[in-house]
């Protein structure tokens, strides 16, 4: 093994399961062509994943063999690196705030960033641009609410009201409510009656 695929892998090892690290990072050490060529063999070599263009991260061993890290821990790799805010789905949040029991076939994440796949072996994580209302309090609880609410829309969202006063604490409808003026209107509106009942 080459002195550079050595230190490439010796910096991979280092980072926290998911983390993920670039041939842009190495380019002190060599060139392009040759820092590209030892991902290339690395990958090949099943010592690294390639996890999007231009992002890769070492697998894991497992008892059958090497296998992915978790999106979890992927994601929060990918917010570190890139300074991101990254944020579950709509779709997602109003399952985990029991608003809904469809339960998502795809991973869907919403970031500031650009649009973009991550794979994960066969599992594909789908990264997708939102405008930043959507990334209001980040992946808090109030977070996941906004985007819960968005999700649903106008029509569901008036359904799943009464189980919705129940279930979400008065202090997270405040403080969705206090940003109300960076909401579409029919969300500020649905915010101001939800709030009232909380």
């Amino acid at each position: 093994m080459s002195s550079l695929a050595q230190h490439i892998l010796t910096n991979a090892g280092q980072l926290p399961e998911g983390g993920v690290c670039s041939p842009k990072d190495f380019l002190h050490l060599a060139s392009r062509e040759a820092v590209d060529q030892t991902f290339t063999r690395l990958v090949k070599g099943n010592k690294l994943l390639r996890v999007g263009r231009g992002l890769y991260t070492l697998p894991l061993q497992g008892r059958f063999g090497p296998r992915p890290p978790s999106p979890e821990r992927l994601i929060a790799a990918l917010t570190k690196k890139t300074g991101e805010t990254v944020v579950t789905h709509g779709a997602a949040a109003a399952n985990r705030l029991g608003l809904t029991t469809q339960v998502p076939v795809r991973e869907i994440f919403l970031t500031s960033g650009r649009s973009r796949a991550l794979r994960l072996g066969s599992r594909v994580l789908e990264i997708k641009h939102a405008p930043p209302w959507q990334l209001l309090f980040g992946d808090s609880s109030e977070g996941a609410l906004l985007r819960a609410l968005a999700w649903l829309g106008p029509k569901q969202v008036e359904m799943v009201m009464p189980q919705a006063y129940k279930i979400i604490p008065a202090k997270e409808w405040q403080a969705v409510a206090a940003v109300r003026s960076e909401l579409p209107s029919w969300l500020a509106r649905t915010v101001s009656r939800l709030e009232q009942h909380a």
